[in-house]
């Protein structure tokens, strides 16, 4: 039977078990309890879970590459449009996760290569380099290769890359400063080549990102934008605050 690609859903069924099994437990308490104000904190944590999980189970369905809106692939696919390669050229993914944006960018530049790199942590169990691997066979995508990278510590030379690309992984990091982060990716980027970066750029996680597009305009990146994906772009302003995603920004440009 041939394999199918799967990309994984960014709202797993295991949370959605998780937090329903979670809801049913605490109301199932809280009907035994005899000490009412504990009742009452048991029920109120029941609600919550419970609509959680019912956000989960929206959440997966809007997600899943599956479903009718497909948003997930929207987002990748539409961020993997700003990917151009030279021919024989090489285009970086960082935090490649599941494949999905390194395959899409290596379909769309046939003539050139793409890399997709991730750190694979044991927060992220459902993605591995083979699953990588797995979704690339499953897409007829030969010009594809995945190992193992760390986004805050890039391990490639100056001026390796032709273009880099990355969706949704920056706000992940933890205890680091973004706009470094940004500059780590820009390091490897060959001069000349193109940069298209999605991520949850607001003020309170990245700091003022028109004032980084002016240093780096500055220092002589060229057609530098910041566009918001929002607008019904990639999603709707409703939809983004309701999925999670408000803030979702493309940084565009070249070096």
């Amino acid at each position: 039977m041939k394999y199918k690609a799967d990309y994984k859903n960014w709202v797993p069924n295991g949370m959605i078990y998780g937090f329903g099994g979670a809801a049913a437990g605490l109301a199932a308490v809280a009907g035994v309890v005899k000490n009412k104000a504990l009742s009452a904190i048991l029920s109120a944590g029941a609600l919550g879970c419970g609509a959680f999980t019912a956000w989960c189970i929206y959440a997966n369905d809007q997600f899943s590459y599956d479903g009718k809106r497909k948003l997930s692939r929207q987002i990748v696919e539409g961020t993997a449009e700003y990917v151009t390669l030279p021919e024989g050229g090489v285009g970086l993914d960082v935090g490649c996760g599941s494949g999905a944006l390194t395959i899409a960018c290596a379909k769309r530049n046939p003539q050139a290569r793409m890399v997709g790199i991730d750190r694979w942590g044991a927060e992220y169990a459902s993605f591995s380099k083979v699953l990588c691997e797995q979704n690339a066979q499953a897409e007829g995508v030969n010009n594809v290769s995945f190992q193992k990278g760390d986004a805050c510590k890039l391990d490639f030379p100056d001026e390796t890359f032709d273009a880099v690309t990355s969706n949704y992984v920056y706000h992940n990091i933890t205890g680091k400063n973004k706009q470094e982060l940004l500059r780590e990716t820009l390091r490897v980027l060959k001069k000349g080549g193109t940069f298209a970066i999605h991520d949850l750029m607001e003020p309170v996680r990245y700091g003022d990102m028109e004032k980084f597009m002016e240093e780096l305009k500055d220092e002589g990146y060229q057609d530098v934008q910041l566009i918001k994906t929002t607008n019904g772009m990639f999603m709707k302003p409703g939809e983004a605050k309701l999925m999670m995603l408000a803030g979702s920004t493309l940084l565009l440009g070249r070096k």
